[in-house]
């Protein structure tokens, strides 16, 4: 439906908000692959399938190509489960078959059932450090975290893991609820080298896409992780 016909006022002043003022406001400025990363991201985190149509095939013409935009919604599996990732999965291989793109894309796993653990561990550590390397002994959640949230999604290719842990956020921040955990992702990017600015900037992009309180609750548990 084109908002401009059944709603022009609120048409105009959303695209002016989300597509000038937070794109132009100065210090704000992401590269708009990254842009596009955090906002789509975003809108997986925040159940906003039909803005996540609109958005995906601007952002397949600004730089996201269409393996990283299937791992970000990949990844979402572990931070949002299957139930709340799997819409945007089919939303994705609709339009990337509209686009003309051959599905399956080319396998992006770099681990094996036999050893996805011993790499989830490894990848936990090189980000939140090496205490991580006997976390996975303490339960059997903390050892499917291991092997099945980093063995299987964070040691894929794609993205490197400074974006997954960048993703990570997003998808926490949207969702709501996981302040611990948001601080612990915000503390991991630090870690990878997206500093606190870069973590703002990437709040501000995504704000119009979640509203003002979760992007403000966002805000806090960065200044939290680098207080910690």
């Amino acid at each position: 439906m084109d908002l401009y016909k059944t709603d022009p006022e609120f048409a105009e002043r959303f695209e002016h908000f989300a597509f000038r003022e937070v794109v132009n406001e100065e210090n704000q400025h992401l590269d708009p692959s990254v842009r596009y990363m955090v906002i789509l991201a975003t809108l997986i985190g925040c159940k906003g399938v039909e803005a996540y149509k609109e958005i995906l095939p601007k952002a397949l013409d600004n730089g996201i190509t269409p393996i990283v935009a299937k791992e970000i919604v990949y990844q979402a599996t572990d931070y949002l489960g299957y139930g709340r990732m799997l819409p945007f999965l089919n939303a994705t291989n609709e339009i990337l078959i509209e686009c003309g793109i051959k599905l399956p894309l080319d396998g992006q796993a770099t681990t094996t059932l036999d050893n996805r653990l011993e790499k989830g561990i490894e990848a936990q550590a090189e980000i939140f450090g090496e205490h991580m390397k006997e976390a996975w002994t303490t339960s059997h959640v903390n050892r499917w975290l291991a092997s099945n949230c980093f063995g299987d999604y964070y040691t894929r290719k794609g993205l490197d893991l400074a974006e997954r842990e960048l993703i990570t956020f997003c998808f926490l921040m949207a969702q709501g609820g996981c302040e611990p955990q948001l601080i612990a992702h915000a503390k991991g990017n630090i870690n990878m080298g997206n500093n606190k600015d870069f973590l703002i900037k990437a709040i501000s992009q995504c704000l119009p896409y979640i509203g003002y309180p979760r992007s403000l609750n966002a805000i806090t548990c960065v200044n939290k992780a680098v207080e910690e």
